[in-house]
């Protein structure tokens, strides 16, 4: 009996291990396809007003109206946006940066990959997953997940976990087991 009982033990430990090696292994981006940004097309004129999706988030974001290159109305050039990754203010649009919440790059990583450039497409230019931003700082973060990048304004951590984990759940993409817990960990920070 005892025999048995070690046996059972022995089994539902190693039982237990393997799942967690397959939960691991479920969160491990799997790709052969390399990444390549050009597939992405980002920052169309969707409305076909002469204005992409990046001049649409400038207008949209700035505090002020903002003031354009030309007569056109096409290109902005000057406003006042609050980089809430830094708490900066910017006035000139060449100062700013649109970040990806979730990185294309990142995104391609876990799930994207098989996409239809259609659904890439919509994927870049999704205003949920855009914001105004520092473009020095954007640089910084590339295209690393919040256990590898958070903003240095703590103020905006609950914000930009909560919108990251709301875009990846609307386009169906994977977590990595890290990424999932410092999600976890900034939920039980932020819902206290």
């Amino acid at each position: 009996m005892k025999n048995i009982l070690l046996f059972m033990l022995l089994a539902l430990s190693l039982l237990s291990g393997c799942q967690s090696l397959l939960k691991s292994a479920e969160s491990i981006p799997i790709t052969d396809i390399p990444y390549q940004r050009k597939d992405w097309p980002h920052w169309i004129d969707a409305d076909r007003n002469c204005r992409n999706t990046r001049q649409e988030l400038l207008i949209a974001a700035s505090k002020i109206p903002v003031q354009f290159k030309d007569k056109r109305q096409c290109t902005v050039k000057t406003g006042l946006w609050s980089g809430p990754y830094t708490g900066k203010q910017f006035i000139r649009a060449s100062d700013v940066d649109i970040d990806h919440i979730v990185p294309l790059a990142h995104a391609h990583r876990h799930g994207a990959s098989q996409w239809t450039r259609t659904q890439r497409r919509t994927f870049a230019n999704d205003f949920e997953n855009l914001l105004v931003v520092d473009d020095a700082i954007n640089q910084a973060k590339s295209d690393k997940a919040p256990h590898e990048w958070l903003p240095p304004n703590k103020v905006f951590w609950c914000e930009y976990g909560r919108r990251w984990q709301r875009v990846k759940d609307k386009y169906r993409l994977r977590y990595s087991a890290p990424e999932r817990d410092v999600l976890k960990q900034l939920a039980a920070i932020c819902y206290r």
